[in-house]
């Protein structure tokens, strides 16, 4: 039986609307900052410099759900990105814009500064997440960066980043596949920090995601290292992890 009110009569179900979800917004989210971005001549690319700070000190959230609280952060993951596209197999290498490549690497999740690092357990729907981050860069390539140098600046590192979403281009396709690959060895590592005590199969399904035979045959040599600590943990050889 539901509790009753003071006087005994059944307490009549409220009718008051529920109050709406603002809808996410850039500005929104600059209003909530602890510490604003600071205003600078339009000209200036200061504001912007500002801005990555917060790449730099967000971490990426799907690690968070295995009690690993001090990862990685946005910005970790992109430099070593671009580092992995500047070692791509000579082979493949030859197909393809090199400095392209890199470029799409370092600002292919740069939306996240303000956006966040959204994952499939905060149950955002694909397109919300889109419009977000498209958002996010018409504001970092207009407002921050549209007086840089004639906004060239801003716009090279928008179309970069439209490039990566689109995913038509060869580079684009090596990019995607190079973020897969950066992802197999972030796990592989944490299990190997953690002596075995840390189970990150559940993200080993991304390596079946890469396309390119380059880039699959990297991944392979990592879940080898992977197979071959775990038979150490079994077999109860922590020391030689």
């Amino acid at each position: 039986m539901p509790p009753q009110p003071a006087n005994g009569s059944a307490e009549a179900p409220s009718t008051a609307p529920k109050a709406a979800t603002p809808e996410w917004s850039v500005g929104s989210v600059l209003s909530a900052l602890p510490t604003p971005l600071l205003p600078t001549d339009n000209a200036s690319p200061v504001s912007f410099f500002h801005l990555l700070h917060r790449l730099k000190t967000t971490k990426r959230e799907g690690w968070r759900r295995f009690g690993v609280e001090h990862g990685e952060s946005i910005a970790d993951h992109m430099y070593r990105m671009s580092i992995m596209t500047m070692l791509c197999p000579p082979a493949l290498a030859s197909k393809l814009d090199i400095q392209r490549c890199t470029k799409m690497a370092l600002v292919h999740d740069m939306a996240e500064s303000l956006v966040g690092d959204i994952t499939p357990m905060d149950n955002i729907p694909k397109p919300e997440k889109s419009r977000r981050e498209r958002e996010t860069m018409k504001y970092i390539a207009e407002t921050l960066l549209g007086g840089v140098g004639g906004g060239l600046a801003g716009k090279g590192i928008r179309d970069a980043w439209e490039e990566y979403e689109a995913s038509e281009t060869l580079e684009a396709k090596f990019v995607h596949d190079v973020d897969k690959m950066e992802l197999v060895l972030q796990m592989a590592e944490y299990e190997r920090a953690a002596k075995g005590e840390l189970d990150l199969q559940e993200f080993q399904w991304v390596a079946s995601r890469i396309e390119l035979p380059e880039i699959k045959e990297w991944a392979e040599e990592v879940l080898k290292e992977g197979t071959e600590l775990r038979k150490r943990v079994k077999e109860g050889r922590k020391d030689t992890l």
